[in-house]
């Protein structure tokens, strides 16, 4: 293995075990959604608080499930807290692109997501590392 898929793993460990934005989010015009994923269990439920300029003011999720799932959780909430939505949306996209293909996007910053690269050769996992992506898309929906 080398040096940078050793700290990538180090990352997403680090992620899983230590979760940022792990709490529930109260107050007005937190919008919240459980989402479960279909194909292995895990489960979540973001919380969201927009800006009425469409800002992200403040992200969280509580929820169990593997790894990679609990790490990109973590990994999105720190992307996205303070973005503009329009700026999210391609973050998102971005995002959805590199776990499919393995791709990145030139134009976004993934930041701590970019630990998750080796992700796309293991199909059966792409689900686990959008689950929370899935999860803002419904959402914002809910808007």
């Amino acid at each position: 293995m080398g040096l940078l898929d050793q700290i990538y793993r180090q990352l997403v460990v680090d992620h899983s075990k230590n979760r940022r934005n792990h709490r529930k989010l109260d107050g007005t015009n937190v919008k919240h959604l459980h989402y479960k994923n279909p194909t292995c269990g895990d489960v979540m439920t973001l919380f969201m608080k927009l800006s009425e300029e469409q800002v992200i003011e403040d992200i969280s999720f509580i929820g169990e499930g593997c790894s990679i799932s609990m790490a990109s959780a973590s990994m999105m909430t720190e992307l996205l807290k303070g973005v503009p939505m329009d700026e999210a949306l391609k973050l998102r996209s971005a995002m959805e692109q590199f776990i499919k293909t393995g791709e990145v996007a030139e134009d976004c910053d993934l930041g701590d997501s970019l630990s998750l690269q080796g992700v796309h050769k293991l199909r059966a996992r792409h689900n686990c590392a959008l689950m929370a992506w899935q999860a803002f898309d419904r959402v914002i929906e809910k808007s």
